[in-house]
């Protein structure tokens, strides 16, 4: 049996974090460390540089099967340095809850990932812990306005402000609070979302510096006065004490890959709730001192992707120059109508059922979004000639390259092929486009979305849904793009459908305006804000053995 990736990961040689500072020009006041190997970059003490191209990778819808898209990520950041490029990696941190139980962790896999991968797994430079205390402070601010005579006017009952905890923990989705004696507070339901789904997370990433981060947290709406008015985070004064809290947390974390080249791990936003995307000031910060930056969107193309062109790229300037899709052949058979325990075996049949999936992805990135593209697919042992000829196949038919990554076996040496293709597209002419210009209906938007990238025939909205659109709209907000909480495992919105259905509409249940983030949430289907813990959870193999080594980390 091979080794695990904390086997992997705990025999690596690490340099020491200043040596990556120095690696990438950074001076000695430019970052603060954090122990040996973690440090925080300092923005404001760097000067403007020219700023490196942007490599988006993403992926194909994600079945169990897996996919490989953050240890492409790292494995193809290292293949770029090992080719002479000057690249920096840039993540999104992992969140506890996921850690936990049943996803995993995000610091790449095999001989492709990021280290420390136990500190970055578990709390890191403590910039979750501090988001949810930020979240926590709002909400505490909330209810002792009440408490204290309810100067605003705000309805209880219609406060859509939760905590948060970053853990897994379904208990906490629906709770009522306030109880016992009057000093107690007032009785309400409540609730929690996890730490990565709060608004404040979306804020931080999508925030340019400190400024902007306080004025973005000032504009988070609360919920609603007895008259029907917004309430703001600015009308309960508490904007100042929560950026004070996010003050070290809004600096991006420098660490190093396996192969000693430097990442940048910063924010964590959910991809199916929230916009999948690492910072805006990470990915800034990254392009100022690399050549080639290396990021990813969460999920497949259909989230992560559209996401980080319509929200994060519109937002920051952002424009990517190259996209590369991973797929494995295991996947497209899944998608292809195959059990998890009959991937092993060759079947051209269910390849041919399930390629549609990769096809539409591909349509989207390089057709919607405009931008040059190659997919990278992670091989198996079991991948047959057959198998990986008729991907390529169908790929070359849209002018698109395959190429095969080892990057989990092999490092940055199995993924040097991948590097020289994207370093060949990120040359070629960029058609970038968004799904949607700014100035349509919260309605069309959707719809152009639904249709362009899921391939869907129209959009149908509940009563609830239909009232909040009229309502945001009549409040100005008409104009923020659009954040689809869709599941992750279907271009629609039932999990079921796998590969490239057809002929399905997407009901939207509800909308709500993240006013500090600057978009608009829509929720299809049972999008749930707060995870829960599977039957058998990750936490059961997790341990510490006498010497303070943590063992069962994946």
């Amino acid at each position: 049996m091979g080794k695990t990736d904390i086997e992997i990961a705990q025999e690596a040689t690490m340099l020491p974090i200043a040596k990556i500072a120095e690696k990438i020009g950074l001076e000695e006041e430019q970052f603060e460390l954090y122990g040996k190997y973690k440090a925080k970059i300092d923005v404001e003490k760097i000067q403007d540089h020219k700023n490196g191209k942007v490599i988006l990778v993403t992926a194909i819808t994600p079945t169990p099967a897996g996919e490989g898209k953050t240890t492409t990520v790292v494995g193809l950041g290292d293949a770029l340095n090992r080719v002479g490029k000057n690249a920096i990696v840039a993540l999104r941190e992992p969140s506890l809850g996921p850690v936990f139980g049943i996803k995993g962790g995000a610091a790449g896999g095999g001989y492709a990932q990021v280290v420390p991968m136990e500190d970055i797994n578990l709390h890191f430079t403590g910039d979750f812990h501090a988001i949810g205390a930020a979240n926590n402070l709002l909400a505490a601010a909330i209810d002792n306005h009440i408490f204290q005579g309810n100067e605003l006017g705000i309805d209880n009952r219609r406060i859509t402000w939760k905590r948060a905890v970053d853990m897994n923990d379904r208990q906490l989705r629906h709770i009522i609070d306030g109880l016992g004696a009057r000093v107690n507070g007032v009785p309400r339901e409540d609730g929690f979302e996890i730490t990565v789904a709060s608004e404040i997370m979306a804020v931080l990433c999508l925030s340019n510096d400190i400024e902007d981060l306080k004025e973005n947290l000032a504009n988070i709406i609360i919920g609603f006065t007895f008259d029907n008015e917004p309430i703001t985070v600015r009308q309960l004064n508490v904007q100042g004490a929560m950026t004070a809290l996010l003050k070290e947390a809004i600096k991006p974390n420098l660490v190093q890959t396996l192969e000693n080249n430097p990442a940048l791990i910063h924010g964590g936003p959910f991809a199916n709730i929230a916009h999948g995307c690492n910072s805006v000031i990470a990915t800034n910060t990254a392009r100022k001192l690399a050549d080639y930056v290396v990021t990813e969107g969460g999920f497949g193309a259909d989230l992560g992707a559209e996401k980080f062109i319509d929200i994060k790229c519109r937002k920051s300037g952002i424009r990517p120059s190259a996209v590369v899709v991973v797929a494995t052949v295991r996947a497209l058979k899944m998608h292809g109508g195959v059990a998890k325990d009959q991937l092993s075996k060759e079947n051209i049949d269910a390849l041919t059922k399930g390629l549609p999936n990769l096809l539409k992805h591909i349509e989207n990135t390089t057709t919607v979004f405009g931008l040059p593209t190659v997919v990278a697919i992670n091989k198996f042992p079991t991948d047959t000639e057959a198998e990986l000829a008729l991907v390529e196949s169908e790929c070359q038919k849209r002018n698109v390259n395959v190429v095969l990554s080892d990057v989990w076996e092999h490092g940055g040496a199995g993924g040097e092929e991948l590097a020289k293709e994207v370093i060949r597209l990120s040359e070629q002419e960029n058609h970038f486009s968004f799904t949607y210009p700014d100035d349509l209906s919260i309605k069309e938007k959707i719809h152009a979305i639904v249709e362009k990238i899921y391939g869907g025939n129209g959009v149908r909205y509940e009563p609830l849904a239909e009232r909040e659109i009229t309502k945001l709209e009549k409040l100005g907000f008409g104009h923020l793009p659009i954040c689809m909480a869709k599941t992750q495992y279907s271009f629609s919105d039932d999990q079921t459908k796998l590969g490239r259905p057809t002929d399905f509409t997407i009901t939207v249940s509800n909308i709500k305006v993240s006013a500090g983030a600057g978009f608009i949430v829509v929720y299809t289907g049972a999008v749930m804000t707060m995870p829960g813990l599977p039957k058998k959870p990750a936490y059961e193999q997790i341990d510490v053995d006498k010497d303070g080594r943590i063992i069962g980390l994946f």
